[in-house]
């Protein structure tokens, strides 16, 4: 048994009531709470852990498992059980405790007298605000189901462009820990074995690679523990500097400027900008409140300045195709697309074809480097271990040359 405190509503008096009940679950303890002749506003555990304390536990949460929520939900709706009936099958099926806890919570608050969309955006980090903002528009239209689809539809296809970015950077990055830990090995075992033949040889003269490599390697030998520490600190620092809005708007600025990463990142935001808009279009949700979603959505600080100004000049009266003509964190197609959906009255199916090309040429230039990376990095490679082999090999063929080894008795 589980013990909750909840806020209630008397069906008689109206007065409010806050009280504690023993349940096996929110359901259960929800039904207790009405078998009382009350309402009940909010349901939570004691500790206030299991509801409430879920959201630290919401990176837990796959885009997989979104996407089936979203699916099944729309299924159901649409084959005519009630809302409540189809949120519970789901929680029965759903083996993610976090998310399990979550539809609990979902089904407690639409039971309470609450809304779907209002019930999902108690969890902004499971729920974001495109998914809110259909949840409603489906509500508010009463095609439900068509805007889950929309929903699942729309999750899958940012999870595909996330995926294929990071599948492009995990050759390159083991790569370079690879290339790291060669690097490390040699400094620390091999070079310190050579450095017993230099010193056999007084008064030679080494040449500056080499010396800095034997400096390099008896720092390392002798100061390792401050290298751990200091790129342990580094680390912390640069994670906490990223997620202060400095940090992150800095980065922001260099997604769309650092070349030759900043096309493909431009060519990112432009799909998700013109696929998310087109979605709440579909949806039927007004421009302006698009506009505000996808400013939220876009997930670059440049890109949503410049869609919040936008939003200031279509209230205005301006076209939003006018407005993004000469923006320079707008590729030149967006505006563009907008402006024929503009005079044709289609601009959803227009913003649907500019996120389908460049979703597209995402494709096309991931596949490119991912070709091109690999000869690269194994070129790095080799001019590293090259660099180390010349520094170590090169005064030894220089002594053998002078006759200083066999002078040496060796």
């Amino acid at each position: 048994m589980i013990t909750y405190k909840y806020k209630a509503t008397s069906k008689t008096t109206g007065k409010m009531v806050e009280d504690k009940v023993d349940a096996q679950s929110v359901q259960d303890a929800s039904s207790i709470i009405k078998g009382l002749g009350l309402i009940p506003i909010s349901i939570e555990t004691l500790d206030n852990k299991s509801i409430l304390g879920v959201h630290n536990f919401s990176k837990r949460i796959k885009t997989k498992e979104k996407v089936m929520f979203a699916r099944q939900l729309s299924t159901l709706i649409n084959a005519g059980l009630p809302l409540s009936q189809s949120l519970r099958n789901i929680e029965e099926q759903t083996k993610n405790k976090a998310f399990k806890l979550i539809i609990a919570d979902i089904i407690a608050s639409i039971e309470a007298g609450r809304s779907l969309s209002q019930s999902m955006g108690k969890y902004p980090r499971v729920f974001n605000t495109v998914t809110v903002n259909l949840v409603a528009a489906g509500e508010a239209s009463g095609t439900m189901d068509a805007s889950l689809e929309r929903i699942a539809n729309q999750l899958e296809k940012d999870s595909d462009i996330t995926s294929k970015i990071r599948g492009a950077m995990i050759y390159p990055i083991v790569v370079i820990l690879v290339m790291i830990a060669v690097l490390v090995f040699m400094l620390v075992k091999v070079v310190p074995q050579i450095k017993i033949l230099y010193t056999s040889f007084p008064g030679v003269s080494l040449p500056i690679e080499t010396r800095v490599l034997l400096d390099i390697s008896n720092f390392i030998v002798k100061y390792w523990w401050i290298i751990i520490i200091v790129g342990v600190l580094l680390v912390i620092f640069l994670v906490r500097w990223i997620r202060t809005k400095s940090g992150s708007r800095f980065i922001d600025s260099l997604k769309l400027n650092m070349p030759p990463f900043k096309n493909i990142f431009r060519m990112i935001y432009m799909a998700r900008f013109s696929r998310t808009a087109a979605t709440l279009m579909g949806a039927g949700v007004p421009l302006l409140s698009v506009l505000d979603v996808t400013s939220e959505s876009v997930a670059n600080y440049q890109v949503s300045q410049s869609i919040k100004k936008a939003a200031e000049k279509v209230k205005g009266g301006k076209s939003l195709g006018d407005v993004l003509t000469n923006d320079p964190n707008f590729l030149p197609l967006v505006p563009s697309m907008i402006k024929i959906g503009e005079k044709s009255g289609s601009i959803e199916s227009m913003l649907n074809k500019a996120a389908d090309y460049y979703e597209k040429e995402v494709d096309i230039i991931i596949s490119s480097i991912s070709t091109i990376i690999e000869p690269i990095m194994i070129v790095l490679l080799g001019i590293v271990a090259m660099i180390i082999v010349a520094a170590i090999l090169l005064p030894i063929y220089g002594l053998a040359g002078s006759g200083a080894i066999s002078s040496g008795g060796i």
